[in-house]
């Protein structure tokens, strides 16, 4: 249970005039924490790191992907961690001892569920559920010793909605919904919260490949597969940008969101709202 020294807000500052010694410039919002992004080094995950080192964490960015991953740490700070998180071993050669943990790492693929490859769908899971796991269940004891922790798990509109074709993106990501509730009640009494953000379709690497991918097959404009094919759900009919996932992220650890924890912030455009 939350203590009264309610170690999820700041100090009130002085009022302008009121006395006292002049007000010291505000620390940033992360002064002295730690980070921990997986799939770091583009979109969703580099937004993040981008973030949250902006904010004054020091950021482990972890990605199998080791030049871009370098060429982040070199922008923002902060320490590269090279691994492929397909191996749940690699999980043990990761810092511990983090204050914030942003679970983004994940991959795709398209098939009916008769013709999935078995080990494309255990591999999903693996990345996308098992690999979040191994992650709290090593950091979190540090959080609960500091009385202080956020866990993020980038989920997707997918968390809450299935589409045909998915299957395995689709169950990894309600895997994921759950596995962040159950970190929010077992975490509560220690300070810790854990949410996740649930976006629709985000202007990632990846996405702006399979819109150009679609529009050849089908023999459309780039602005139709985004309006009509993969925004057909949403109410507003654009993509989200990279930085506003991160900017949810960001808000969700700050001084402001105690009580904020077992919750799916949705970012669909109203997907969600049919």
């Amino acid at each position: 249970m939350e203590t009264s020294r309610r170690p999820d807000h700041e100090p009130a500052a002085p009022s302008p005039g009121g006395g006292g010694s002049p007000q010291a410039p505000a620390q940033p919002l992360l002064a002295g924490r730690t980070a921990l992004v997986t799939g770091a080094a583009s979109g969703i995950g580099r937004a993040c790191a981008q973030a949250l080192a902006g904010a004054g964490a020091h950021v482990h960015v972890v990605d199998r992907s080791g030049e871009a991953a370098k060429n982040l740490v070199e922008e923002i700070g902060g320490t590269a961690w090279v691994v492929d998180l397909s191996d749940p071993a690699v999980v043990d050669t990761l810092p511990a001892d983090v204050d914030v943990v942003v679970n983004n790492a994940g991959l795709q693929h398209v098939a009916p569920v008769h013709e999935f490859p078995p080990e494309r769908f255990a591999l999903i899971q693996r990345v996308m559920v098992e690999t979040p796991f191994r992650i709290l269940r090593r950091t979190l004891p540090g959080m609960y010793e500091r009385g202080w922790g956020r866990v993020v798990n980038i989920s997707s509109v997918h968390g809450l909605r299935a589409s045909p074709y998915k299957s395995a993106y689709v169950t990894a990501k309600h895997a994921l919904e759950g596995l962040s509730k159950v970190v929010a009640l077992e975490a509560a009494e220690h300070g810790v919260t854990s949410n996740c953000v649930s976006p629709g379709y985000v202007r990632t690497p990846l996405v702006e490949n399979q819109i150009a991918d679609q529009a050849r097959t089908h023999g459309i404009s780039e602005a139709d597969v985004v309006g009509r094919v993969m925004l057909e759900r949403s109410a507003i009919k654009r993509l989200i940008e990279p930085a506003d996932v991160a900017e949810a992220v960001l808000w969700l650890c700050g001084p402001r969101t105690g009580h904020i924890t077992g919750t799916s912030l949705s970012m669909d455009g109203g997907w969600t709202a049919n």
